[in-house]
């Protein structure tokens, strides 16, 4: 599986990987920091905790958008957008959702192999989440301010589990988005399985994926608002939950995504003034750094609150705005103040659910030698896997509390001894 995004040759995060490429996409399917290991069968794993007050719910919802195809297929008439909405729940009972869906799953598993391990020496989508499926809205949880999130390229929404139960367990309500043909497998109710086709990650393919992206990203809000209007727009999967609707708050809207969803979020605020706050995850502000291909956000910049939180090197450097020219830039032509972070020993898969399963591989059954440790190194980095996940769940959080949800959060003043990775660029 690719884990992919735009961005100069030089940098770490860049269009191909290489020898890291079967680890990465290994790590980035497997969830579970620390789970047990069932021998002699396969493993079966387990994403961290959320620690907000709240059990977490999801549901599965296939939304269908008639007014346009997909690209890079051609005669499509409609475009499908699978999306997985995780939410405070009354209670943590009933049946617990599954890290991923068969046709996820399989995929996944096929990438056991390029890492010196069994097809079946993981069971994917039999791992299970913290999430109850369609358990009844929390009653205690008041209006439910929206986030959007956004993959990475050849990613899927299932892949920032982690990031989603943590804000959901706080009381937001969470839609994470498949953008099909871009992710590896989108599975529609009835079994139909969208599989990744769009050509080589070229700056015009970034172009037409992230405009495809933003079209996306208003198609969802409008069926937000629809569902807070007592409306049930979905095509298919399971039902919304019981007070799904009349718990929403559409005027309230987030959006933050990993690399490629970075500069979606970026995107989408140029021509969505529903999104109040936006949030990238090392995902350049660009089609192509190198080549200077600059999105309309790298130009433009932002109105509105909007973070961004990277690892790893540019240039050989911290990959910040001293050192990024497409981030440079972003900052500079921005009419709002943007909150830069730095997580130190972080690299590209830190800010997906990469960071913790790396762990849980090593733990079970991960190969030995130099270019498993290499891969993990490329894709993770160094810092220590609990930390970056504790760090990046603190920050999201306080950043979308206070400019969605408009709770002043001290965190967002300055470094914390709590979270010492975490450096603020000026």
């Amino acid at each position: 599986m690719g884990t992919t995004h735009a961005c100069s040759p030089t940098r770490c995060r860049a269009v191909s990987y290489s020898v890291a490429a079967g680890v990465l996409a290994a790590c980035c399917a497997v969830p579970g920091a620390v789970a047990a290991i069932a021998e002699p069968g396969p493993i079966r794993l387990e994403p961290p905790e959320p620690t907000g007050p709240h059990p977490v719910g999801r549901a599965d919802l296939h939304l269908v958008d008639a007014s346009r195809g997909h690209p890079w297929v051609e005669g499509a008439k409609r475009r499908d957008i699978v999306v997985s909405v995780w939410y405070p729940a009354e209670d943590a009972g009933g049946e617990p959702a599954p890290y991923m869906s068969e046709a996820v799953g399989d995929a996944m598993a096929g990438e056991m192999e390029q890492v010196g391990l069994a097809r079946d020496a993981v069971d994917f989508a039999g791992s299970a989440t913290n999430a109850a499926l369609g358990a009844d809205v929390a009653e205690d949880a008041g209006k439910l301010p929206v986030l959007l999130y956004s993959h990475g390229f050849n990613q899927s929404r299932y892949q920032a589990t982690a990031q989603l139960e943590e804000l959901a367990s706080r009381g937001f309500a969470v839609v994470a988005m498949d953008h099909p043909y871009e992710a590896e497998a989108v599975e529609l109710p009835g079994g139909r399985v969208l599989r990744e086709t769009a050509p080589d990650l070229t700056a015009d393919t970034y172009r037409t994926a992230v405009a495809t992206r933003v079209a996306d990203t208003s198609f969802v809000l409008d069926t937000v608002e629809r569902i807070a209007g007592g409306g049930d727009p979905a095509e298919g999967g399971q039902p919304l939950p019981q007070g799904f609707g009349e718990a929403l708050d559409p005027s309230s809207i987030g959006m933050f995504g990993h690399s490629a969803g970075g500069l979606t979020t970026a995107e989408a605020m140029l021509v969505e003034d529903r999104i109040d706050a936006g949030a990238d995850l090392d995902g350049s502000i660009a089609y192509h750094v190198g080549d200077k291909k600059w999105a309309d956000a790298t130009l433009q910049g932002t109105d509105r609150p909007f973070m961004v939180m990277n690892g790893g090197l540019s240039n050989g450097a911290p990959d910040t705005s001293v050192n990024s020219p497409d981030l440079r830039r972003f900052r500079k032509n921005s009419t709002w103040p943007v909150i830069e972070l730095f997580l130190q020993g972080a690299e590209h898969m830190s800010f997906v659910d990469t960071q913790w399963t790396a762990a849980q591989i090593e733990a079970g059954p991960a190969p030995s030698g130099p270019a498993w440790q290499k891969g993990v190194a490329a894709s993770v980095g160094t810092g220590d896997s609990q930390d970056s996940v504790a760090a990046q769940r603190a920050y999201i959080s306080a950043f979308f509390e206070e400019y969605v949800r408009g709770r002043e959060q001290p965190l967002l003043d300055g470094p914390s001894p709590e979270h010492p990775a975490v450096e603020f660029i000026e």
